[in-house]
């Protein structure tokens, strides 16, 4: 591990601030080249909006530590799981108050289409209770669904298995 990738683990999603980059599985890879610092970074969807803050978040905070040439790489393959998720990223979603992921559905070959909503199998991040309800297949970020707690009533917003 080097220096960089220490000041590099730091930096927080943007959506999610309680999680690292590191944490969410994002940051891929820190390396030196040079005097060159070449992070590499994978988006948890295609054309994810944070990217570019990410991105930005990044170079700043690897600036401000004394790099002066700093490159972000996308990297899009493998396409990233909500597996990458760390149990450190696990534990801080659910001290917020958000449900994490299960494990991720693996699969082979195409994919069928399916627009119907998702069923899972989670609990309440607040109360424990798993007796919830689907409101919305979207939350505040396409990579969240919104709940609600049928036992504490509490809605809360559930991280989607990819």
């Amino acid at each position: 591990m080097t220096a960089a990738y220490d000041v590099a683990r730091t930096v927080t999603d943007p959506e999610m601030p309680m999680l690292t980059l590191e944490d969410l599985g994002v940051l891929r890879d820190v390396s030196e080249d040079g005097g060159a610092v070449v992070v590499a970074i994978t988006p948890t969807y295609s054309g994810c909006p944070a990217m570019a803050t990410m991105r930005d978040d990044l170079v700043h905070r690897l600036r401000d530590a004394g790099y002066d040439d700093v490159r972000v790489r996308v990297e899009l393959d493998p396409a990233w799981s909500s597996d990458w998720i760390t149990e450190r990223g696990r534990a801080a979603l659910a001290e917020h108050g958000i449900s994490p992921p299960g494990p991720a559905e693996h699969r082979d070959g195409p994919v069928v289409l399916n627009l119907l909503p998702t069923r899972r199998a989670i609990h309440c991040p607040r109360c424990g209770a798993t007796e919830v309800e689907l409101t919305s297949e979207f939350g505040a970020t396409a990579c969240k669904a919104l709940y609600r707690c049928t036992a504490c009533l509490e809605p809360f917003e559930h991280v989607k298995e990819i």
